[in-house]
């Protein structure tokens, strides 16, 4: 029985009068605690089950453990009175609007991030990825949080489409994951794209049987430590676009450690990080992190490209200031010296860029307004031979 299909505030509760499955922690903790053999729940000892939850509390995930421990007991206590809570006859959790099956596909920073919020308040995720990584980890102001595994590695294990999915892979992998699109998607699917750039619909309606995509904006820096867990440097927060599509995302991560931002504006919004991904890239021509803007010269000619790319953004609809560039400059300089941007870290890695979707795009944006580029003529050729060679 696929488990992650029935998570629920921390257990894995499947089937009322069947096997009820804890969530991973608490199956160690409480080993046989909802296991009958005769097809029957057991009546619990919750005096028992609240301290076995409080000594588990202190080791792991105390804020997970704590929305968990009455949500688990009462569930048990529906068991014994016949309660189903939305089981088919197979045991199976079944999708609502209340409670949608969700799939994430890419464990990345990002992703991890996304994962990882939803797992705190017991909306775990279906986790979706080439390697399968036993656990994920954040690490953040709050202190950690773990994120039972395995990731899957097989699409053609899955077995039923899901309601949503957040695809956090870069750019560059979205023909990767078709298999996974084809096997975690219906015509009724949302697609949540937590990726850079405006191309997101463009990039993934391809692959899918519905045209169910919905771009966000991703604002938090995370980044992948040397022992494989994630940092979360600041507060994690998206800005989705107002559609009635929006609120199922929403809904998802309504609780969470990622607040989500709804405007009717998302163009302006969008366009205004893709500046800011941009003069990133300047990053990975010196290879240097944020410090280097600390230098003149370098935030100078942050600045006049800032400048140019800002005409494009405003020929394709979006309403930003004069003093974005300034702002981005000025959000660069309070960065810590050592922050470093999702493609300097694939530049260190020897990984191909997402330079296309960063810089790229406003180019060839340009080019089809006739707006001349003067400097992204000469950075964009230059990021797409640091990813794609030759030599």
């Amino acid at each position: 029985m696929n488990s992650v299909l029935s998570v629920e505030n921390g257990g894995y509760l499947n089937g009322c009068g069947k096997n009820l499955y804890c969530h991973k922690s608490l199956q160690s903790a409480i080993p046989g605690f909802y296991h009958d053999m005769n097809g029957k729940a057991e009546r619990p000892d919750t005096t028992v089950l609240k301290q076995k939850l409080g000594r588990l509390a202190i080791h792991e995930c105390p804020r997970q453990v704590q929305v968990a421990t009455e949500h688990l007991i009462q569930k048990a206590r529906n068991c014994m009175v016949g309660k189903t809570d939305n089981h088919d006859q197979d045991g199976i959790k079944t999708m609502t609007p209340e409670n949608p099956s969700i799939a994430l596909i890419g464990p990345g920073a990002i992703g991890t991030t996304i994962a990882a919020a939803l797992h705190e308040v017991g909306r775990t995720p279906t986790i979706c990825g080439r390697s399968a990584l036993k656990q994920l980890e954040l690490r953040h102001d709050g202190g950690r949080i773990l994120v039972p595994g395995p990731v899957l590695t097989a699409p053609a294990a899955i077995e039923t489409a899901f309601d949503l999915v957040f695809v956090a892979v870069k750019a560059t992998q979205i023909d990767a994951i078709a298999p996974w699109l084809s096997a975690l998607c219906s015509e009724k699917t949302l697609v949540c794209a937590l990726q850079n750039g405006v191309e997101q619909k463009t990039l993934i309606e391809p692959y899918l049987p519905g045209n169910q995509v919905l771009p966000s904006v991703v604002w938090f820096p995370a980044q992948r430590e040397p022992d494989s867990s994630v940092w979360l440097r600041a507060k994690a927060r998206l800005t989705l676009p107002d559609t009635p599509a929006t609120a199922l995302v929403t809904k998802a991560l309504a609780g969470t450690l990622c607040s989500v931002d709804v405007t009717p504006d998302f163009t302006s919004v969008a366009w205004r990080k893709l500046l800011q991904n941009a003069a990133a890239g300047l990053m990975v021509l010196t290879g240097r992190r944020a410090g280097m803007f600390a230098r003149t010269d370098i935030s100078e000619l942050a600045l006049a490209y800032l400048r140019e790319c800002l005409v494009v953004a405003r020929a394709e609809g979006a309403v930003l200031s004069d003093q974005v560039p300034q702002d981005i400059i000025d959000v660069f300089r309070r960065y810590p010296a050592d922050q470093g941007t999702s493609i300097l870290a694939d530049r260190s890695a020897g990984q191909p860029l997402e330079w296309d979707c960063r810089n790229g795009v406003i180019q060839r944006r340009a080019q089809a307004r006739g707006i001349p580029t003067p400097i992204s003529d000469l950075i964009v050729p230059l990021l797409a031979a640091a990813s794609d060679g030759p030599g």
